[in-house]
């Protein structure tokens, strides 16, 4: 399934997608358009360009897990995405996205300027990537539990 992820934001938002067969992510663009209705209107244009078939939404919960005003606004935008697109949007907890791609850009000698240009894009591959993680985990042990439990059916008598 080609998954879109989005790292909102309200200069700029990340977006990232991975290939149908969900093995690869890749940064795709950084929004810089300025407020929700222009933002979400790029996202639903890149959602028909890439051919989505669901959307994530990073959730930038507190570490408290409660919902501040940032995570309130991506509530609001996964929700008009859902109403407007159709597709499935799932908001997905994106706590320290942003700082492990500020770290990986620097430890691969990305300069501050440079940085700034692609770190919401390179935060939404991440998010979409530990996604992709926890889908592909959940998968295993469904079918985990599905060859358990025919393992446990008694064998019929004929």
């Amino acid at each position: 399934m080609r998954i879109l992820a989005v790292d909102y934001g309200e200069s700029r938002t990340g977006i990232a997608v991975c290939d149908p067969t969900e093995f690869l992510a890749s940064p795709v663009d950084i929004i810089t358009e300025k407020g929700a209705t222009k933002t979400i209107g790029r996202i639903l244009e890149y959602c028909s360009e890439l051919g989505a078939e669901m959307i994530v939404v990073g959730h930038p919960l507190n570490m408290d897990d409660s919902a501040g005003e940032r995570a309130q606004k991506c509530e609001y935008i996964a929700s008009k995405l859902r109403e407007q697109s159709g597709l499935e949007v799932e908001l997905w907890d994106e706590r320290a996205t942003t700082i492990d791609a500020e770290r990986i850009l620097s430890d691969n000698g990305v300069y501050r300027k440079k940085r700034k240009k692609v770190l919401d894009a390179v935060a939404a591959v991440l998010i979409l990537e530990r996604y992709r993680r926890y889908r592909k985990e959940s998968a295993s042990k469904a079918m985990k539990n599905t060859s358990a439990e025919q393992a446990a059916e008694p064998e019929e008598e004929q």
